[in-house]
């Protein structure tokens, strides 16, 4: 390998020094490599966006990925996350801000799937934009409607999730659950399908339906950091369960997480929520 010797001698270019550490999670130090170079590009712009948003900081990412969008207007990763960090404002913001930034989601999502319409994660998020924010804000379910028919060619999986989510949106919770069976029969290997199943049985009050689904995912994938999480996230949004959350959050800050796992202080803050003596 020619890499270690490179980095020896310190030839590695920073931005791939970065590149490394904010894929092992290691946002900071990531951060403070790129952020004293003299001259940045939009790759550099690109990673510290993502490096503050994963570390909570959407105003400070917001900052730096507009920079990264205006050094490269075609490029649709870059106003992908653009459009996840003005969503992170736009939940925290007050009442008055709130929907300027979502609407600034809303058209750098709209973007994307212009720029790429094959790229599903995009189209993920403008989906949820679609089904959850009112019409004024450019919601509406029959805009979502029209982008799940679109991702049915894409990924049959995450089709069977959009019609999922939007007959639970109509309360019809029979072709919900239907739908959500049927993703996981697809893609009968990942555990997210498992994960969104067990959290629908959740919220229509099928505990222990719910528990037998998060057990099937544990077979299949016992220490998946994202199982860890979101499982937790579901006792602890439901008041239930709360010492078994606590492990499942200990062991979720000890797992070895990628930048596609919740952010760490995620799961801080649901270890905050419980109380004194759960964990």
């Amino acid at each position: 390998m020619v890499l270690p010797s490179m980095a020896a001698s310190g030839t590695v270019p920073p931005g791939d020094r970065a590149n490394v550490l904010y894929r092992q999670s290691d946002y900071a130090a990531a951060l403070g490599i790129l952020l004293p170079l003299p001259e940045k590009d939009g790759a550099h712009y690109f990673l510290i966006g993502q490096c503050y948003y994963s570390l909570g900081n959407a105003r400070s990412a917001s900052t730096y990925l507009e920079k990264a969008v205006a050094s490269a207007p075609g490029n649709p990763r870059y106003h992908h996350w653009l459009g996840r960090a003005y969503g992170r404002r736009a939940e925290s913001s007050s009442i008055l801000t709130a929907p300027i930034w979502a609407v600034k989601a809303r058209k750098s999502f709209e973007k994307v799937a212009q720029l790429d319409p094959n790229d599903i994660e995009a189209m993920s998020d403008l989906f949820e934009y679609y089904l959850e924010a009112p019409a004024f804000l450019g919601g509406g379910l029959d805009k979502a409607a029209a982008l799940a028919e679109r991702v049915r060619s894409l990924d049959a999986a995450e089709h069977q999730f959009h019609l999922a989510r939007l007959a639970e949106k109509r309360k019809q919770f029979e072709s919900a659950e239907r739908h959500f069976r049927e993703a996981g029969e697809l893609a009968p290997l990942d555990v997210g399908r498992l994960i969104d199943l067990a959290q629908f049985l959740e919220r229509r009050g099928r505990l222990l339906e719910s528990d037998a689904v998060f057990n099937r995912a544990h077979e299949i994938a016992p220490e998946a950091p994202n199982l860890l999480f979101e499982q937790a996230r579901t006792y602890v949004e439901s008041g239930r369960n709360l010492e078994t959350a606590g492990s499942l959050l200990k062991r979720y800050l000890n797992s070895r997480l990628a930048p596609d796992n919740p952010p760490r202080h995620e799961a801080d803050r649901l270890l905050r929520r419980l109380p004194s003596g759960r964990y």
